[in-house]
């Protein structure tokens, strides 16, 4: 605890609880929205896949949030979990290049340098900042892969580098703190 990266805190926080609470409530919006229009239409499985993702998300918010006292580094925790969660949202419902594109499983590529560029640096801030940086990098050449086919799409999938820049950003910070 002295050198400020694993934090003490325990049980339900007010934060805690907003948290889960507003997974919860995004898992049951298709639900409730299925209610009144035909335009949402999800079926056990989707509710399955989306829950394991929210989920994912959730805990794996709880561990980074709970490796650190820095803000900084919390803050990075939360950027890149959510550029994650988007990534993953988007090519679920419309595909980041396209419906039905198979160029978009290439993402999944992005999010698992991520990964296991964090996994190597054990978590550690100035690996953390490496490894979005890489993220961001592979993100960006992906995306340009896929300009000459649909270059509004690769455009709007380039500008997903940036959270993870952010994320980069805010891991560094931290790690001079």
């Amino acid at each position: 605890m002295a050198n400020g990266t694993t934090a003490d805190r325990s049980g339900w926080s007010p934060w805690r609880i907003a948290g889960w609470g507003f997974a919860a409530a995004l898992l049951a919006l298709p639900a409730v929205a299925m209610q009144f229009t035909t335009e949402v239409d999800w079926d056990a499985p989707d509710f399955i896949v989306m829950g394991i993702v929210i989920g994912s998300v959730g805990l794996g918010l709880e561990y980074l949030i709970r490796r650190s006292t820095n803000p900084f580094y919390r803050a990075g925790a939360v950027v890149a979990l959510l550029v994650t969660f988007l990534t993953i949202w988007v090519n679920l419902a419309v595909g980041m290049i396209g419906d039905d594109n198979p160029y978009n499983l290439l993402f999944a590529g992005v999010l698992g340098i991520a990964l296991i560029g964090a996994v190597v640096a054990r978590f550690a801030p100035v690996g953390m900042a490496r490894a979005m940086v890489v993220a961001a990098l592979a993100q960006l050449a992906v995306a340009a892969g896929a300009l000459p086919t649909v270059p509004r799409d690769a455009v709007f999938s380039m500008l997903f580098a940036l959270p993870w820049l952010l994320a980069a950003a805010l891991f560094a910070k931290a790690a001079r703190a």
